[in-house]
Order: structure tokens, then C-alpha cells, then sequence
């Protein structure tokens, strides 16, 4: 068997820079299982097509299709209070004096 017969076989270093994660957590993926991986020995190895399976695992795609502009611009607008009337019996609040104009005022008394 030739050496071009057999599939190159990819470090956890190699696998985590092409996807932008840490060498740990792709070995980490592969110990629990989440992730295909190939074993020989005691180290974890990806084969390309492993790897382009883990890309396929990951990837994310819309679950709904994107709005017309016209009502995100409706949605971003401020909505009108139902009930005007529970603002009017809302505490007001106030702030508190900053520590440090407080221990002022202290040390000066």
C-alpha cells in the first residue's frame, strides 16, 4: 500500500486553527464523543472529510426569512404606552450621592 493511498490525517492543533477554537476543546469534543475523529493509538486524528463533517455539524442557518425593511423600520420605532395612567403612580427614582461626595461632605462637617 502506498503512502498516496492513505488519507492524510490532521492534529487537534491543525483542526482548532481552521475552525477558530482551542486545541482543547476539539479534543474535548472528540473525548465525548460530539465529534468525529480517528484514533490510532492514543492520540486524536481528523481526516479531512472528519473535518469537513465537524464544519457541517456546526454550521448555522436562518430559521426564518428576513423581514422586509419596511417593518423593521416599524418595529424599531417606540410603541405607545397602553396605559398612560400606570406611569402617573410609578415611584420616581433618585439617584443616590457618589461615596466619594459623601465621605467629602463627612470629612468637612
Amino acid at each position: 500500500m502506498n503512502r498516496g493511498d492513505l488519507p492524510a490525517l490532521f492534529y487537534p492543533a491543525d483542526v482548532a486553527k481552521a475552525l477558530g477554537m482551542s486545541e482543547w476543546w476539539v479534543k474535548e469534543q472528540a473525548r465525548r464523543g460530539r465529534i468525529p475523529f480517528t484514533k490510532p493509538g492514543r492520540a486524536y486524528r481528523f481526516t479531512a472529510e472528519q473535518v469537513a463533517e465537524i464544519v457541517h455539524m456546526y454550521e448555522a442557518r436562518p430559521t426564518v426569512a428576513a423581514a422586509p425593511q419596511v417593518r423593521a423600520v416599524a418595529a424599531a420605532a417606540p410603541k405607545k404606552l397602553a396605559n398612560p395612567q400606570s406611569l402617573r403612580s410609578a415611584t420616581r427614582l433618585r439617584a443616590r450621592m457618589p461615596r466619594r461626595a459623601a465621605l467629602h461632605e463627612q470629612n468637612a462637617a
